[in-house]
């Protein structure tokens, strides 16, 4: 059975990490694809943007 986990965080460090220790309950061979994306927002009050790092692991259960 083809199964997904997503994640979702405003730092890439902290999706980085989180990622990493899911990908290490899983094994290497039911492990189908990745998919990643970054979106980023200006943010109304103060002269910066928002970030939003998300990913899809698509794996086998």
């Amino acid at each position: 059975m083809i199964q997904v986990k997503l994640f979702d965080r405003e730092h890439e460090k902290d999706l980085e990490k989180e990622m990493n220790r899911f990908l290490k309950g899983i094994d290497e061979q039911k492990l189908v694809d990745i998919k990643y994306n970054v979106a980023a927002m200006p943010e109304e009050e103060e002269e910066e943007q928002i970030y939003c790092f998300s990913a899809m692991v698509i794996y086998r259960a």
